[in-house]
């Protein structure tokens, strides 16, 4: 999927962004104009795709970071401004996925899950926002889920992680409003992505029908990668300036019926 939007000279950071979703909007900001900085804890495929967008002539870096971790977010913050003058737009994308019956979950994984999605949007976000509001302008896009709306079978902690995710980007649109900042959230369903295809067989090894069929029936067909990474790239864009606080299903009425 190409775009026409035009990001250029534009600085966008994205988390988590080596694979999947993260991956295609690397892309299409790369194809917009913009020049990308990545931060995942893939190393492999963090090079592999940097080294992919420079060979085609982009604006890439990668800086291999665990977002859930405070220290490496700051460093990686750091290395970033040596390469990029600002960061104009943060699309929090990082995240991992637990689906267990809600009494077997531990309070380790309770707390994987929290600092892996939630609190690694509130740590990257915290090193990002500062310049924003210097500079007077800034976007922020968080990867939510279908999950805040339509609880998921099985998925309890990770459905309670994005929502505290969800709130804090509705939450900093209300309070930086007034300062030039937006933050909006995107809510996919079923994606074709590694993240996709290990959800539907963590469902399937506890007997709930989750194959591509039964994904067709509740949403028509599974989502691609670029579909989702379009919308960010709307959000990111100034055709969406007066979007602010809110959130995108991207899920083609999973959460409509």
């Amino acid at each position: 999927m190409q775009t026409e939007r035009n990001l250029s000279g534009k600085y966008i950071l994205v988390s988590g962004g080596a694979k999947g979703v993260g991956a295609a909007s690397c892309r299409m900001f790369c194809q917009s104009g913009a020049s990308v900085a990545i931060l995942d804890r893939d190393k492999d495929a963090g090079i592999a795709l940097s080294t992919e967008l420079q060979s085609d002539g982009f604006s890439v870096e990668f800086f291999e970071t665990d977002v859930s971790v405070a220290e490496q977010v700051s460093d990686a913050i750091e290395q970033v401004f040596k390469r990029f003058p600002r960061i104009d737009v943060l699309f929090n994308h990082a995240g991992i996925m637990l689906v267990k019956p809600f009494l077997d979950i531990t309070i380790g994984e309770w707390d994987e899950q929290m600092n892996n999605n939630a609190k690694s949007a509130f740590l990257v976000t915290r090193k990002v926002l500062p310049s924003m509001l210097e500079q007077g302008h800034g976007v922020i896009v968080n990867t939510s889920t279908t999950g805040v709306r339509a609880a998921t079978h099985l998925e309890s902690v990770y459905c309670a992680s994005k929502a505290a995710m969800h709130q804090l980007s509705r939450a900093i649109a209300v309070e930086y409003r007034d300062q030039g900042i937006r933050s909006n959230a995107i809510c996919p369903s079923f994606v074709r992505t590694d993240h996709g295809e290990d959800e539907i067989q963590q469902l399937r090894n506890y007997g709930v029908f989750a194959s591509e069929n039964d994904v067709n029936m509740m949403q028509g067909r599974i989502c691609e990668p670029e579909e989702v990474a379009a919308v960010v790239l709307f959000l990111a864009s100034d055709d969406s300036s007066f979007i602010n606080g809110a959130e995108l299903f991207v899920d083609n009425t999973f959460t409509a019926v």
